[in-house]
């Protein structure tokens, strides 16, 4: 079994991971929202300082900012490609109120992706939230891409964000479809999605605060 330094130990993931488990004892319990934006504007409050982790093309910046203009957005990416205020967590010596870490840390090794965490818990004012997300491993397809390196249960992530010392605030499925699909989905199909262990929502997140 691997080591992991900091402040990571594995029985402590063990009884943290039990204890998200019976908060919510089954994939299938957790609430289906349609978007990760919908949940970043229910935690932002006008004058947080948001930093976007692996944020791409900064596609969140513009909804966010129409939304609560006095918001300071700020992203971090390794591709230079597009423009980031950050390209390493390591040049960041200011402090937020929300970080954002969506579908990032399944492409990194579980060390690295509890190393990561480990640092942007020391970026977070005490107080502030983040949002991490990570495809749903109930999908049937939704995991497997190429560049995947870690797959995580919703109770394993929550756990190592508990581990870590943030207290787990909520955990949803994402999932967005047309109405009728949606309805089919959530309230006519589900029971069968059940039976198989086959879930139609293709992400989970995870909202946490640091306390």
């Amino acid at each position: 079994m691997e080591d992991l330094k900091g402040n990571f130990n594995w029985s402590n993931f063990y009884s943290c991971r039990r204890m998200i488990r019976s908060q919510y004892p089954n994939v299938y319990n957790l609430k289906i929202r349609k978007k990760l934006k919908d949940i970043v504007f229910e935690e932002l409050r006008d004058g947080n300082k948001i930093l976007d982790v692996g944020a791409y093309d900064r596609g969140l910046r513009e909804g966010i900012i129409d939304k609560f203009p006095s918001v300071i957005y700020k992203s971090m990416d390794i591709d230079r490609n597009n423009f980031h205020d950050y390209y390493n967590l390591d040049e960041i010596s200011e402090s937020f109120d929300l970080i954002i870490f969506s579908q990032v840390i399944e492409h990194l090794e579980l060390k690295e992706g509890i190393f990561v965490l480990e640092k942007l818990f020391r970026l977070l004012n005490r107080g502030g939230k983040i949002i991490v997300s990570t495809p749903n491993i109930h999908h049937p397809n939704r995991y497997w891409d190429t560049d995947h390196k870690t797959p995580y249960r919703y109770d394993e992530l929550g756990g190592i964000l508990f581990s870590l010392g943030f207290k787990i605030e909520k955990i949803y499925r994402i999932y967005n479809a047309p109405l009728l699909q949606r309805f089919f989905r959530i309230y006519i199909a589900s029971y069968l999605h059940k039976y198989l262990d086959i879930d139609f929502a293709r992400s989970i997140i995870v909202v946490a605060t640091k306390k």
